[in-house]
């Protein structure tokens, strides 16, 4: 098994990562976006992260700035989680908690306040994560409404925050 080292992504990273996430989603549509992701400027370089055994890049998780906007027009910071892979042979192994904790861990410390991710609804609460409309915060597209979470990073982080979130283009593009 080995060691997991939990890192930010560096460039030399980037062909393990795009073959990570298209073994672990069957298509490239994920590995697509984090190539749009790291060119957009929601990109965070700092959360950006991979989980390596050795030399081998064994997991991925990637958090960008999104917006989430009411209807006064009103705008708040949050992040998005998306996507999270693991190498398919390493699955049900801990590396994605472990991605999820040390990303949640690296976002707070940087500041930031929310995180939002569509996901199964059986695994992210796990890590803190509720239903979006908890707070009033909607999906900009039709999902169910349990797998669209959110989670406060800092006490009170999404107090007063309602709206619909707006994803950077990159997740309209793939």
């Amino acid at each position: 098994m080995g060691q997991i080292e939990m890192r930010q992504e560096q460039p030399a990273d980037h062909q393990a990562v795009y073959e990570l996430n298209k073994a672990a989603f069957g298509q490239e549509g994920e590995a697509k976006l984090v190539e749009l992701l790291r060119e957009s400027d929601a990109f965070i370089p700092e959360l950006s992260l991979v989980a390596v055994a050795g030399e081998e890049v064994v997991g991925h998780i990637l958090f960008t700035k999104i917006k989430i906007t009411d209807k006064n027009g009103r705008s708040f910071d949050s992040l998005a989680l998306a996507p999270m892979a693991v190498k398919p042979a390493r699955q049900r192994q801990g590396i994605g908690g472990k991605l999820i904790t040390h990303g949640l861990s690296r976002a707070r410390a940087l500041g930031y306040a929310s995180v939002i991710v569509l996901g199964h609804e059986a695994y992210y609460p796990k890590f803190g994560f509720a239903p979006a409309i908890t707070w009033q915060i909607k999906p900009p597209f039709d999902v169910p409404e349990n797998a669209f979470m959110a989670i406060e990073l800092v006490t009170g982080g999404l107090q007063g925050v309602t709206g619909t979130v707006k994803y950077p283009e990159a997740f309209g593009q793939v």
